[in-house]
C-alpha cells in the first residue's frame, strides 16, 4: 500500500541554494530525498509547498512524499533527524490523506521579514537579519501597509524573471512591529507570493520608513507595473517561511 506522508520542516537556509534541487549547490529538498530513500530503500520525491530561494530561512515548510514503506511515523521522525544536518531539522511526520498535496491544497502562506534596526550591526543575528542601522519610523510604514492589502498586480513587486505569467495576487494580512531590541518583524499572509516579492516590499517598505518614499507612493507603484519603481529587494537572510495554511 502506498502511504502520504507529510512533513513540517525547519532549516537555515543560509548554507543551501534553496528548497528546489539544482544543478549549481545542494538543496533541501535534494537532502530530504537522499535520507528519506536511505531509510526506505526508495527514490522518493519530495513535493515542498513552494519554493524558498537561497539563504530563505524556514520556521514551518510543509511537504509530502509517497512510500510503500512500513516505517512508523516515529521511525521516520527520529530517523530521518538522524540523518539531516543540524541546520535542518523535521518537527513532524504524520499519514495524510491521499489526496493532500504539499503545493496545490495550500489556501495561504504566511512569510517573516526580520530587520535588525540599530547603530551596531548584529553579530548573533548576522544570517537572520537584515542590517539597517538608519532609524525606521515604523508609523510612516503602518500608513504604507494598507495599501498593499487585497487583490493587486505585484508585476512591480517582483522579479522580473518571474515565471509566472500571472502576477495578480491578493495579501490578506501584512503587519510591522517592532520590538523591545529593536528587531522590526514585517509579516505578510498572502494567497500566494511571486518570486522576490516579500523582499521587493520590505525594501519599499525600509525606504518609506527612511523617509525615502512618501507612504502613497505606495499605490502609484502598484498602478505602474514597473519593477524599476519599487525599492530595493531586501537581502534573503532576512526572510523566513513562516506558516503554510490549507483549507
Amino acid at each position: 500500500m502506498i502511504r502520504n506522508i507529510r512533513l513540517i520542516v525547519e532549516y537555515d537556509g543560509s548554507a543551501y541554494c534553496g528548497w528546489q534541487r539544482q544543478e549549481n549547490g545542494i538543496s533541501i529538498q535534494q537532502l530530504l530525498e537522499e535520507c528519506l530513500g536511505r531509510m526506505t530503500g526508495e527514490e522518493i520525491r519530495v513535493v515542498g509547498s513552494g519554493r524558498t530561494d537561497a539563504g530563505v530561512h524556514a520556521l514551518r515548510q510543509v511537504a509530502h512524499f509517497r512510500t510503500a514503506s512500513r516505517l512508523g511515523e516515529r521511525n521516520l521522525l527520529m530517523g530521518i533527524n538522524s540523518l539531516l544536518p543540524a541546520d535542518i531539522a523535521v518537527l513532524e511526520v504524520r499519514g495524510a490523506d491521499p489526496s493532500f498535496h504539499a503545493r496545490f491544497s495550500v489556501k495561504s502562506k504566511v512569510y517573516l521579514y526580520r530587520i535588525c534596526n540599530r547603530p551596531v550591526r548584529p553579530a548573533l543575528e548576522r544570517n537572520r537579519a537584515w542590517f539597517v542601522w538608519e532609524p525606521l519610523d515604523l508609523a510612516r510604514i503602518g500608513e504604507a501597509l494598507p495599501l498593499f492589502r487585497g487583490t493587486h498586480d505585484f508585476t512591480s513587486f517582483c522579479s522580473t524573471h518571474t515565471d509566472s505569467p500571472n502576477r495578480i495576487r491578493t495579501i490578506l494580512a501584512i503587519d510591522a512591529e517592532r520590538d523591545l531590541s529593536g528587531m522590526v518583524h514585517i509579516s505578510l499572509e498572502a494567497d500566494g507570493f511571486l518570486r522576490y516579492m516579500v523582499r521587493t516590499i520590505v525594501g519599499t517598505l525600509v525606504d518609506v520608513g527612511r523617509g525615502k518614499l512618501p507612504p502613497e507612493e505606495v499605490a502609484a507603484i502598484l498602478q505602474a507595473k514597473d519593477r524599476r519603481r519599487a525599492g530595493l529587494t531586501a537581502p534573503a537572510h532576512g526572510l523566513f517561511l513562516k506558516d503554510v495554511i490549507y483549507g
